[in-house]
């Protein structure tokens, strides 16, 4: 072990790390979706949800108007649209429409699921609390659904090296799946 600075510990700890896209909107607005990496399941009994949204970000006005979210799995398929939503803001463009995401109905709200998802989760927010520049919402899950088809794998956040499949990228960011190793026989 090496002393590091406490960010290039967080860069090697998050790497590779599962992602979720938030899908929120207010009573009077489109919806808008965020692409997070810090979210946990917290409990079984009931189902919750955490996610942790900075407080500027527009994702965080909606939450804190509409008390309901749903929190998608989003699968290799939806490498470039997640990568998309991440890096630009709803505030001024409806990125379900930019970003041609498929949407279709749930059962809690008026909240779209994203057809193209490994998962979807329905979420009413049950608590909040406030953490350094974030706020972290706790939804418990009151509807859930899967991707019909079972071949789609969730996307990640890789490292650039060899062992990942390069999907997306922009910048520092990059979305992808792990390389998958062929049998020799």
């Amino acid at each position: 072990m090496i002393e590091c600075s406490r960010v290039d510990a967080i860069k090697r700890m998050n790497k590779p790390a599962r992602l979720a896209l938030v899908v929120s909107k207010s009573e009077d607005s489109r919806p808008n979706i965020i692409t997070l990496q810090w979210f946990m399941h917290t409990s079984f009994e009931p189902p919750m949800f955490a996610i942790s949204i900075k407080q500027t970000r527009f994702s965080y006005k909606l939450l804190s108007e509409n008390r309901k979210f749903v929190l998608a799995i989003p699968s290799t398929k939806m490498a470039e649209q997640t990568l998309a939503c991440g890096i630009t803001s709803g505030r001024d463009i409806d990125k379900i429409k930019e970003f041609n995401i498929k949407v279709g109905r749930g059962k809690l709200s008026d909240i779209p699921i994203l057809l193209d998802a490994v998962a979807n989760f329905e979420c009413k927010t049950i608590s909040q609390i406030r953490s350094g520049d974030h706020t972290i919402f706790i939804g418990e899950v009151k509807y859930s659904w899967q991707n019909e088809n079972t071949k789609l794998k969730p996307l990640l956040s890789v490292p650039y090296d060899r062992n990942y499949e390069v999907l997306a990228r922009d910048g520092r960011y990059i979305l992808g799946m792990v390389k998958r190793n062929k049998l020799k026989g």
